[in-house]
């Protein structure tokens, strides 16, 4: 339980830190997550990082450099989990997949699906077979009206083609091809939030419904509950339900989700080479400070040869999207 006098913002809800029985601390540090950029070729409404295919920003090849010298001196990072935009679209991709798979690590590339189908882009499923990339695609339902309304019209099509696609090639069959699903709900149109739903039973439904209708198969469901950042709280703010989604979220507050979040072992990283704590304060401009209160940098990370320069994890209101119901994380429900 709470030790300390809370405060309540002007939302109506109480400041997350308050919320907690002692400060946010990281503990060893076994993941790193590298936002590549913004380029995309998609501009789903849902999208926390407000990618499309109008956004030019990138990795540059310094930043690009750094990364993989921090690749290789630590070897605590357990796994590099690629992010975007579309990963796969911007600078340094393939560089930092061998840098990682070379020094034994694994890695994540959260992928659209679509982009396999885009000129320039069309070797990416037997690359990631040939390198053992475990494929994380976004899916957010198995009925292809849902899917198209929330990602473009002919995304459910493409993706189903690409899932089978891996599935050709191993994925979601042979031990070393992992291939997982990324559920989110729907952006709510009314004041009646809902949580995402239960993970296991949602997963045995998506693995019933696309086994038989397209004889897809896959290892795992992730779900995913829409913070309020980026497109997510640009669409809450128009319909006026910023404040009440957050006051929903945080009614369903649980602490016992507090010792699992993906925050205490992770290291987000921009394509400015910014270090985070998150991918979602990465994307609201919340940076992690070392223990002086300044800013951190892979170039600070490289010149103090370690990791564990972080003091205290930054927090925000819409953490509680983290900690609601059976909690959220990038991969998946935390309980």
């Amino acid at each position: 339980m709470p030790t300390r006098k809370t405060t309540t913002l002007n939302l109506g809800i109480t400041l997350f830190k308050d919320k907690l029985s002692s400060s946010l601390t990281k503990q060893t540090i076994s993941v790193l997550q590298i936002n590549l950029g913004k380029r995309c070729n998609l501009a789903c409404t849902h999208c926390h990082v407000e990618a499309s295919p109008k956004r030019t920003e990138e990795l540059s090849p310094t930043i690009c450099q750094q990364l993989i010298r921090l690749i290789h001196q630590f070897p605590e990072i357990q796994v590099v989990d690629l992010t975007g935009g579309a990963p796969e679209m911007n600078y340094g991709f393939k560089q930092l997949v061998e840098a990682a798979r070379c020094t034994g690590k694994q890695v994540i590339v959260r992928s659209n699906l679509t982009i396999y189908f885009e000129d320039g882009f069309g070797d990416l499923p037997e690359y990631f077979a040939k390198h053992q990339v475990q494929v994380v695609a976004s899916l957010p339902c198995y009925i292809a009206d849902n899917v198209d309304k929330m990602r473009g019209t002919g995304v459910f099509d493409a993706s189903i083609k690409a899932l089978q696609w891996l599935n050709q090639l191993g994925y979601g069959k042979k031990s070393d091809l992992s291939l997982d699903l990324v559920y989110n709900p729907p952006l709510p149109t009314s004041e009646k939030f809902s949580l995402a739903p239960e993970q296991t039973k949602l997963e045995r439904d998506y693995k019933i419904f696309l086994q038989e209708h397209f004889g897809i198969v896959f290892n795992n469901l992730f779900t995913i509950t829409n913070l309020a950042v980026g497109r997510t709280k640009m669409y809450l703010e128009r319909k006026k339900l910023h404040n009440s989604y957050l006051q929903f979220l945080e009614s369903n507050f649980n602490h016992s989700t507090v010792e699992h979040l993906m925050c205490l072992n992770e290291l987000s990283v921009d394509y400015l080479g910014n270090v985070y704590d998150c991918d979602f304060n990465q994307m609201m401009n919340l940076p992690a400070k070392t223990r002086n209160g300044e800013s951190l940098t892979v170039a600070k990370l490289l010149e103090f040869g370690s990791l564990n320069l972080i003091n205290e994890i930054q927090t925000a209101s819409y953490c509680y999207g983290c900690t609601a119901g059976c909690g959220s994380s990038c991969g998946g429900a935390l309980l």
